[in-house]
């Protein structure tokens, strides 16, 4: 299913990457990033938060509602986002993860993670800010942009709630629970 069925404790609905995930939590909001040209902010005094640094779209051919649990369209486009902004793995500090809770995805996403990440899968912390918000749809990627940029810029890394025991196959470093400090520089949005 992909609807959470928690509905009675929307607090503790949203459970990305956890054994206990049945779904998303429907959600709203809207996130609002300018996008310019470095020199042009850098010359008018605009707060510059992040750049981007490249970005990689596949489509997912495997099935009309389901993802390949591999993970292999997901790692194909995260691979081109990083060849795009001529940046290595090994750079990356931070995985924003889409984390929408549901079984497919979130084994699907680790499994991309990993493939991408190599060696460096399991110490480069991911996290999900669905876990706090919900799924908004069309508005996640926003919301989930503006969440990575105050990351970055504040040295913090957003924490997976609801997160109490590794779902099977997810055994990545999720940041459970509690925000934590950390230096990077990089930062990888999978949604």
């Amino acid at each position: 299913s992909a609807l959470s069925v928690r509905n009675d404790d929307p607090e503790h609905a949203s459970r990305p990457f956890d054994a206990d995930r049945d779904g998303f939590v429907l959600a709203e909001g809207a996130g609002l990033a300018v996008l310019e040209e470095f020199e042009h902010a850098r010359r008018r005094g605009a707060p510059i938060l992040g750049e981007v640094l490249g970005f990689g779209t596949t489509v997912n051919a495997y099935h009309m509602t389901d993802l390949a649990e591999s993970g292999t369209d997901l790692a194909h486009s995260f691979a081109l986002a990083l060849l795009d902004a001529r940046c290595a793995p090994e750079r990356v500090g931070y995985v924003n993860a889409h984390g929408s809770s549901t079984p497919q995805n979130d084994i699907c996403e680790t499994n991309a993670i990993k493939s991408v990440l190599g060696w460096r899968a399991p110490h480069t912390p991911v996290s999900s800010i669905k876990s706090m918000v919900g799924h908004a749809l069309a508005a996640a990627n926003a919301l989930e942009l503006v969440a990575s940029m105050l990351a970055l810029g504040e040295g913090a890394l957003p924490p997976t709630i609801n997160h109490h025991v590794p779902g099977p196959g997810c055994d990545l470093d999720y940041v459970p629970n509690e925000a934590r400090q950390a230096e990077f520089d990089v930062v990888a949005s999978l949604s």
